[in-house]
């Protein structure tokens, strides 16, 4: 069996897998990339188990067949040719490959594929189809916010949550909680599932980036597959049920803050420098036109205060943050203003762009408050 490919496109190729390929394997053939040859193509599989990702492209070929060739040693091989075509001779009965440059032979060992995982027909029980940017979108603004504890594994993805009417994306690690909404991507029953992180950032590394307009989401209760162009991506969703975010969306708040997302990020920076490492925390006091973000540490005589001009509605009030949180949400937040609702010093507040652009797009943040300790 043999291929010709040009070196460059081959390695974009491989790249886009390659972060399947874990460092601790259970089993030592997932170390590897999958290569099936068929005329005028190469299908090329990478899995952990949990995640598998197929991608096929064109190489000059007439041969058939299939090999398991070392995905680390082969990328890391192909990122220092320059473009030129190379070509590479499979011999199974020797466990070989030979890469034939313009400029040198190499050789590295291959293994059979037996033990390679084949994925099995995958039955979906529905389907919805989503602009590649928006997908793109809906990662971005959600992944950051997801949990990592170990004993609440459901918050350790993002909930898909899809509907007629539209579609939910939402992640929460209880301190912080995103929940972006499209009006534009509708499904014709409702599903719900929780998509894991690792192929979540699988999707808006490799998929993504070269995807046609349109991905197609397939789902069961077990699995999703991510479909768009010549790739595709299959994964084991998250077992559990999602906490109910919405019970912890305050509805009543009558206090309502307006005012620059850049002067109010580089403030809270500031300041929180001079919080106590523990809590990391920053009060904010406000009143209708200026908001007071202060924070000190008494074990190190430490303190900070700053005085931002702001629009605000409602009644005087001071409310705590943890500065990390806090600043997690605002520095993804893609807006000039932000508007703020709060309603009590011990309930959520609430954040969303002051202005809307997009009117098939709807973003909601919520941090939790602490109590103010000084």
């Amino acid at each position: 069996m043999k291929f010709i490919a040009s070196s460059i496109s081959l390695y974009k190729n491989l790249m886009a897998l390659n972060d399947v390929v874990g460092s601790n394997n259970t089993m030592p053939i997932l170390d590897n990339f999958l290569f099936e040859l068929s005329p005028g193509k190469l299908r090329v599989t990478a899995s952990d188990l949990e995640t598998t990702i197929i991608s096929t492209f064109p190489v000059e070929t007439e041969s058939e067949g299939e090999v398991a060739v070392p995905a680390r040693l082969l990328v890391d091989s192909l990122k220092d040719f320059p473009d030129q075509p190379l070509t590479f001779i499979f011999n199974v009965e020797t466990n070989s490959c030979e890469i034939i440059s313009e400029i040198g032979n190499y050789q590295l060992a291959i293994v059979s594929t037996a033990e390679f995982p084949r994925i099995s027909s995958i039955e979906a029980n529905g389907s919805v189809n989503i602009a590649s940017d928006v997908l793109a979108l809906a990662i971005k603004n959600t992944i950051f916010a997801t949990g990592n504890d170990d004993l609440r594994p459901a918050m350790s993805g993002v909930f898909f949550q899809l509907t007629p009417e539209n579609s939910t994306f939402v992640a929460t690690d209880a301190h912080k909680l995103v929940r972006y909404r499209r009006h534009d991507v509708k499904s014709e029953s409702v599903a719900e599932f929780i998509m894991p992180k690792k192929p979540l950032n699988l999707l808006a590394k490799s998929l993504l980036p070269t995807a046609d307009d349109e991905v197609t989401i397939e789902y069961n209760s077990q699995n999703a597959i991510f479909s768009s162009g010549k790739m595709k991506l299959i994964c084991r969703l998250i077992d559990g049920k999602y906490p109910n975010y919405e019970a912890v969306i305050p509805k009543d708040n009558p206090n309502q803050l307006v005012i620059s997302r850049p002067q109010l990020l580089d403030s809270v920076r500031r300041v929180a420098k001079f919080s106590s490492k523990s809590a990391n925390q920053v009060k904010f006091s406000l009143n209708n036109t200026e908001l007071e973000i202060s924070a000190e540490d008494l074990d190190y005589a430490t303190q900070a205060k700053e005085n931002l001009r702001c629009d605000y509605e409602g009644d005087p009030m001071e409310i705590g943050f943890n500065s990390r949180y806090f600043l997690e949400l605002i520095n993804h937040l893609d807006a000039d203003s932000m508007r703020m609702e709060l309603s009590q010093p011990n309930r959520a507040g609430i954040i969303f762009p002051a202005e809307v652009t997009d009117k098939d797009e709807d973003l909601l943040m919520l941090v939790m408050p602490i109590m103010v300790g000084y």
